[in-house]
């Protein structure tokens, strides 16, 4: 069966240019975002119901979750609360929610969960990310039982960073399928 690639982006959405978003226009028949009712004020109940109900109608043993930023977070969260068997979870650039510089309008994300997840992950981090430091990204990925993946300094692997298409991270993708 072939994997279909669901995409969960962060607070506020992804752009049409961060590479969430351009994977899904160069694959459409691969790549299909979560769509969320509420970006900007997220409420975690929401956006995990929203997981699972997507997961569910494409098929969880080919689903490979790909989150970013609070997306991490969301799925981290929605592993806990289901406990849904999927092909994996790639989880880049995830936020830390906990943290005082943390500033976005978000309920119930926190505190992070810190369980194994059940299912391949690999957890993809900058040096220089402004919304959770490469330690805490490397707590993360010790406790969620995930490969942990430094790509240097990097910001927060956005379009603001200078992301848009991101070969490197359709490479690093291929180690869940």
């Amino acid at each position: 069966m072939k994997t279909i690639y669901l995409t969960v982006p962060g607070v506020t959405n992804s752009s049409p240019q961060h590479w969430q978003s351009l994977w899904e226009k160069e694959f459409p028949e691969r790549f299909r975002r979560i769509e969320q009712k509420e970006w900007n004020t997220p409420a975690c109940a929401d956006w995990i119901n929203e997981i699972e109900e997507k997961v569910q109608k494409a098929n969880p043993e080919t689903v490979v979750l790909v989150a970013h930023s609070l997306g991490c977070t969301a799925v981290a969260h929605w592993a806990q609360n289901f406990g849904t068997k999927i092909k994996g979870a790639f989880l880049v650039a995830p936020s830390d929610c906990e943290a005082e510089s943390y500033n976005f309008d978000t309920k119930g994300f926190a505190p992070i969960p810190l369980d194994t997840l059940s299912f391949k992950s690999l957890v993809v981090a900058s040096l220089n990310d402004e919304y959770v430091s490469l330690e805490r990204a490397e707590q993360f990925a010790d406790a969620w039982g995930s490969e942990f993946i430094n790509v240097g300094a990097k910001g927060h692997i956005n379009f603001g960073a200078g992301f848009g298409e991101w070969n490197e991270g359709l490479e690093l993708l291929k180690k869940l399928d």
